[in-house]
This record gives C-alpha cells, structure tokens and sequence, in this order.
C-alpha cells in the first residue's frame, strides 16, 4: 500500500512518472474483494462523504483485536521491532528442520518492486540475507505486479529442489491462493505483507494492519481538533481491504469525537489533484480543521495546497516517508505518522532459518507498527537519505547503510 510520490514547489514530476508512481500505489496493496462479500463489494466506498456506508470489508472482531494489539507490549529484543511478535501463538517446526551439510539456500516470489515502499523493502531483505553466512543462495524472481507471472515464478521456486524455504509477498490475495496452497505440499512456504486465503503457510508475518493504522491517525486528529471541527479525509482508491480498513476506523473514531468528515476524496496518488483537492475543500468550507490520509504519499502536496492558499496548515497526518518528516520539522507542523514499516522485511529470512533450524514460530508473527510523534521526529528524520526513503526500515546499523539506500553519509 504503500508507493510515494510527491511534488515539491521548483520539482515537479513529468507526467508520466506521476502516473506511474500514482498506478504503483493501487498495486501495492491487494484489492481482491473478501470471498464472501456480495458482488460489487470492492466499490463501496465513496466520494463525497466518503461512504458512510458501512464497508463490505468492515470486521468488527479484527477490529476490535487491531486496536487491542496496538497497546500492548511485544515480546522480542527492545531494539528490534522486526524480531518482536505480538501476543503470539507458536507452532512447531521439527518437520521442516533442514538435514544434512551446506548452505542454506533461500528462495523469494516478490509481487514487485513498482514503488518506493517496496524498493525499500527489497533493500532491507538483501541486506539481511548478508548478516546470515549460512545462506549460500538467495533466488528472487520479481512478478512485476503480475498476478499470472508470479503463480509461474511460485511455480518453478517451489519446483526447485535447491530451495530450502520459499518466502511469498503475494501480488494479490485470492488470486495467488491456490499457487501458494500448491507449494506448501512442497517446502515450508512464508507469506509476509499480504496474505493469502489459506493458513497453510509454516508462518504469515505482518504488522498489526490497517485498522490500528487509521485509528492512530484519527485519534490525533479527535485531541487536536475541537468537536465539530471540519476533518478533510483524503483517500487513495475505493476497494483496496488495507485502506478500507483505515477508514472504517477512522470514521468510527471521528463519530465517536464528534468530528465533522465534510469531504472524503479521492486522490489516486496524484500530488496535483491533492492539491486540487485540499484547494477546492478551502474554497468551499472556508475552512478545514484537520487533515487525516490513509497513506502519507501525498502529504507533502497536501502541505503546500495550505500554503498556496495563504492558510496555515491544519494538524495533519501522514507517514513515515522523508519527505514528509522534513517538512513536518522545517515548518514545524502539528503532525503524526502512523507506518506499515518497512522493517517487516527483514523478518521473512529470519522466520525462514528459524524453521529451517526446526525452532518455533508463530502461525501468525504479528509485528508492532510503530508511530513517528512530535516526540520522537528527530529519530527518523535523517539528513542526506532520499525523498522518498522510509524511515521506518530498521536499516540504520545494517552494514552498507546509508550508501545502498541511496543515502550520502
């Protein structure tokens, strides 16, 4: 879900970039409608309002357990939040322990590499391949956002007698479901970013999700901002489950704050109709209040529709993208970013060891999704890292950083 982009005031992205970064952002995130929804489930959403509908994809018990997971406290090295699990339940893995002498040889079906977010994230997985000297292989096969190149790719991985362990960022949910039940009869199987609808993967790793992303971004908004005060929601797309699920609970929590949504649109991932947007909201409303976004790729367009209007910019929330964090300090706004922390990469290679050396996992590693505040902006925000660079990659102390992040020192 995760794909950034942004405009700045002298830096502008030619068209065709725009459109290609604004496409990466859908990808990124699966928008396969739930099985059990009703035909045209993936369009409840709407403009205007922002649906006040209630969302096909709404579920009231992971909800319930999202927000719960978000106070408590992980088991797992401090300093580690890509080690850490939350409230997990463990599962054996002595079937899978790996026999014999050699290396380990580690294979990866990833959905792609079509945005920012997951370019990162790549980066973080090689550079933890590197920390562990018994990996002798690391095969990656890129699907390129293709659901039918990536059944092939799990297809031949999983054919492949030299891999040891297959890792999956499956491109889409349901699609990709049967390739993956597939190669579980075949070798240990972990999924990670996105699931699949099947548990027979040896472990799914992910953060807490979508729910505890939005809620944490509305909460902010709901102590900053008086009752009634006038809350713009900007959304990516209709029909994405991770995003729905950021707006579900944001608006239940600005019901319950009393906060008035007077626009809810979308924006696909374009700076120029953020803009657009957040100029139009201006125009009409005479004013807005608060900001809440369920992904921060256009935070920074957003900042500058404020200040193209003449206006101060109203508490906001974006994510943890550098660009944003950069603004967020020189113009000292009232902000937070929730993340879907890019760390989470690492975790698929750890996950595969530890079961390849026949050591418990959870069925579920459920990871901390942490937040950047006011507090602890100085942390993340870091000098000489890329614009669109994630700060929350738990790649600071990895060997070849900032460098091969494409950081200056």
């Amino acid at each position: 879900m995760r794909g950034r982009a942004g405009q700045r005031r002298g830096r502008t992205l030619a068209p065709a970039a725009a459109a290609l970064l604004a496409g990466a952002l859908l990808t990124s995130c699966t928008s396969d409608t739930p099985a059990d929804a009703p035909a045209g489930a993936s369009q409840t959403a709407e403009s205007g309002k922002g649906g006040d509908k209630p969302s096909k994809f709404f579920q009231q018990a992971e909800y319930e357990r999202q927000l719960k997971l978000g106070k408590e406290t992980a088991q797992g090295p401090a300093a580690k939040p890509w080690e850490q699990m939350l409230e997990p339940e463990m599962t054996d893995t002595a079937q899978y322990k790996k026999k014999g002498s050699g290396g380990t040889h580690l294979c990866f079906s990833n959905a792609g590499v079509f945005n920012p977010w997951r370019q990162v994230g790549l980066k973080n997985m090689k550079a933890e391949v590197k920390l562990h000297k018994e990996i002798s292989d690391f095969t990656v096969l890129d699907a390129q956002g293709k659901d039918d190149k990536q059944i092939s790719d799990i297809q031949e991985l999983a054919g492949n007698k030299d891999c040891d362990a297959l890792i999956v960022s499956p491109n889409t949910t349901a699609t990709l479901t049967p390739a993956v039940k597939e190669a579980c009869g075949k070798l240990p199987v972990i999924v990670f970013d996105r699931g699949v609808e099947s548990d027979c993967a040896v472990t799914f790793v992910n953060p807490i999700g979508g729910y505890g992303y939005g809620a944490v971004a509305a909460d902010f908004l709901v102590d900053k901002v008086k009752p009634k005060g006038k809350i713009l929601a900007l959304r990516i797309s209709p029909g994405v489950d991770v995003l729905e699920t950021r707006w579900s609970a944001a608006k239940l929590a600005f019901d319950k704050g009393e906060l008035d949504v007077v626009d809810a649109k979308f924006t696909d991932g374009d700076p120029a109709k953020t803009k657009s947007i957040v100029s139009d909201a201006i125009s009409r409303h005479g004013s807005i209040d608060g900001v809440w976004m369920d992904s921060g790729a256009t935070a920074v367009a957003a900042v500058e529709a404020f200040e193209d209007a003449g206006v101060d910019v109203p508490p906001i929330t974006g994510e943890d993208q550098q660009d944003f964090l950069q603004a967020w300090k020189d113009k000292k706004l009232t902000a937070i970013a929730p993340t879907y922390p890019t760390f989470q990469w690492r975790t698929p290679v750890i996950a595969a060891l530890r079961i390849l050396d026949g050591k418990e996992v959870p069925k579920e590693w459920k990871l901390p999704q942490p937040t950047v505040t006011q507090d602890n902006l100085d942390e993340y925000l870091q000098e000489g890292m890329p614009p669109l660079h994630y700060a929350m990659c738990g790649c600071q102390k990895m060997p070849g950083f900032p460098g091969d992040w494409g950081g200056k020192k």
